[in-house]
């Protein structure tokens, strides 16, 4: 039944089994500290994504209100031009 099976091919496959379960704790560990990596990279970048977006919508709010302001004091200076002349020289 092993007549067949090469001595170099049988030396090759126990040397691998050897080393395998060598390697394969080391292998175990840097995987597990590149995943740590990864994840701690991921948090990090989605608080900074948070504060960007949010830091964008402070801006656009402002925005929105200065607009709001410039239209309402607009519409007034249009009230005020429209008063009789005598009403607004008492104001």
């Amino acid at each position: 039944m092993f007549k067949n099976i090469e001595k170099t091919g049988l030396i090759t496959g126990a040397a691998l089994g050897l080393t395998a379960t060598a390697i394969l704790p080391i292998m175990k560990s840097a995987l597990l500290t590149l995943g740590i990596i990864g994840v701690r990279g991921t948090i990090s970048l989605v608080d900074s994504t948070k504060t960007t977006i949010k830091l964008a919508k402070e801006e656009i709010e402002d925005i929105i209100a200065e607009a709001q302001f410039e239209r309402m004091k607009d519409q007034l200076d249009k009230e005020i031009s429209l008063l009789p002349e005598n009403l607004q020289r008492t104001n």
